[in-house]
């Protein structure tokens, strides 16, 4: 139906009836102003427990820090650009007012100068969330200084697995045998490697950065965008995989993919696995040009597209996490 309230016989469908007018309409109720304020207290315990649940695990934390870093810092170069026609045209009409005085004037600036005080307002919260965003980034750098460990035990584990499905392969019945997926295989080692360098460089840069070691100033920067580059081959490596999986999973009829399972069952696996599958191809899709940006002199993005990109992987990890933790 239109935005009108009542329409003409004409507009109607052929065959259906013609609908009574509306009745008169009820006076609207008062906002429960008073329900919300008694409510609050009880509302604001309630998200401060599932804030702490959701900030409980070190990836919770940093699911909250990346949003936190990169929202801010998409709110600074917004509020900047929002300033910068303000800035722009107050500084025509300075140099113009310049111009038009004898070469012998004394120009004194103030800060009245400005274009105005909302724009140096929004300016100045500007600059606090970009000082934000830059902690917020160094603390996650901070907490991946341990990195290192958990890939020692992602690396044992592959190990591990791998050793097993080798001697699985040469025991039994040849046509017993399980395959190994020489792709996948390949594909998870490359992955860790990658991982491995990615994260010695960026402690040895972040290390230096601090005083910690002794590097020279391009020595560190060189380390800051190796580091990027290895990160870009991890994320490279897992949309690779995400789409093989995808391909792999095509390529099984789904009768035989559903197996004993009912349909409604059958049905909500493969809504959950097509959901987790498309957020994070979104989520590597997202990063993988920032890679791309942070690994070469010039990059590639302004701070606005940077916080834009960055925040989509962001905005996905914590809803996850809310969702998760509810």
């Amino acid at each position: 139906m239109t935005s009108k309230e009542v329409q003409s016989t004409s507009d109607l469908p052929s065959g259906d009836p013609i609908p009574a007018a509306p009745g008169p309409s009820s006076a609207p109720k008062p906002f429960p102003l008073k329900a919300l304020i008694a409510a609050a207290p009880s509302n604001i315990d309630a998200f401060l427990a599932h804030l702490q649940r959701a900030i409980s695990t070190p990836t919770g934390i940093d699911t909250v820090l990346l949003f936190l870093c990169y929202s801010t810092r998409l709110s600074s170069a917004a509020l900047e650009l929002l300033t910068r026609p303000a800035i722009t045209r107050s500084a025509n009409q300075l140099l113009a007012l310049a111009q038009s005085l004898p070469p012998s004037t004394t120009l004194v600036f103030t800060n009245k100068a400005f274009p105005s005080p909302s724009a140096a307002l929004l300016l100045i919260l500007s600059k606090r969330l970009k000082a934000f965003s830059a902690l917020l980034s160094d603390v996650r750098t901070f907490n991946r200084l341990w990195g290192l460990l958990g890939m020692y035990f992602w690396g044992r584990g592959l190990f591990l697995k791998l050793r097993e499905a080798r001697l699985a392969s040469q025991s039994g019945d040849e046509k017993d045998r399980p395959k190994i997926d020489k792709l996948a295989t390949s594909i998870a080692v490359t992955q860790l490697v990658a991982c491995v360098v990615f994260q010695a460089l960026e402690n040895g840069a972040y290390l230096a950065q601090k005083g910690v070691l002794e590097w020279q100033p391009a020595n560190m920067v060189k380390a800051y965008r190796w580091s990027a580059r290895f990160w870009g081959v991890f994320v490279g490596l897992k949309l690779t995989e995400l789409f093989a999986d995808r391909y792999k999973r095509g390529q099984v009829p789904k009768r035989r993919r559903m197996g004993d399972k009912t349909v409604a069952v059958f049905e909500k696996e493969e809504r959950e696995w097509n959901e987790e599958w498309r957020k994070l191809v979104s989520r590597n899709m997202a990063w993988f040009p920032l890679t791309i940006h942070w690994s070469l002199e010039q990059g590639l993005f302004s701070e606005l597209s940077i916080g834009a990109i960055a925040s989509i992987p962001g905005v996905i990890q914590i809803r996850d996490l809310w969702n998760r933790t509810a």
